[in-house]
């Protein structure tokens, strides 16, 4: 054995004496604090932004699957190519005009799986403006700015009365 690990002999122990390194074990970390506790502006949430080019891309990609759709099933009723080429064009046109006047297809929205961060985040974003709207939520507004301006009357309260006192005395 070297360096004094593991078992001196591995006679009657029912093992092989073979040492393996410990994979499970968690060391500390360099840092006390891995974050700045006197900056708590970091710990508001902040909404994650979709990235537009991203959802636009994808929107396209909609509209081109359709028209491969029609595309292959024209195909399958044997129809001329130059007619099949006409068809998917003005298909592609009309998406493409609806995409542009910014509605979605008029069917029910199918749900969004996990690996639509970006369409999660711009649903999310839809619907805290949506929420925001109906409680008449100013953009502007801070969380816990009442508690702030409360402190503030507080404060001001404070000081004028010891000013009042040292005018007293």
């Amino acid at each position: 054995m070297s360096d004094n690990v593991g078992l001196s002999t591995p006679r009657g122990s029912g093992t092989s004496g073979y040492v393996q390194r410990n994979l499970a074990h968690l060391r500390p970390r360099d840092r006390a604090a891995p974050y700045n506790t006197k900056d708590f502006d970091s710990f508001k949430h902040r909404q994650r932004q979709p990235d537009k080019g991203i959802l636009e891309h994808d929107r396209k990609r909609e509209v081109e699957v359709k028209v491969f759709e029609l595309r292959d099933q024209l195909e399958d009723e044997g129809i001329d190519e130059d007619e099949i080429d006409k068809r998917c064009d003005a298909l592609r046109k009309e998406l493409k005009a609806k995409l542009d006047k910014g509605g979605r297809d008029a069917g029910p929205r199918k749900p969004l799986k996990s690996h639509q961060v970006h369409e999660l985040a711009d649903a999310k974003i839809k619907e805290s403006e949506r929420l925001r709207n109906a409680l008449k939520i100013s953009k502007d507004y801070e969380e816990g700015s009442h508690w702030k301006r409360q402190e503030e009357r507080l404060r001001k309260a404070v000081e004028r009365e010891s000013s009042e006192q040292k005018e007293r005395d």
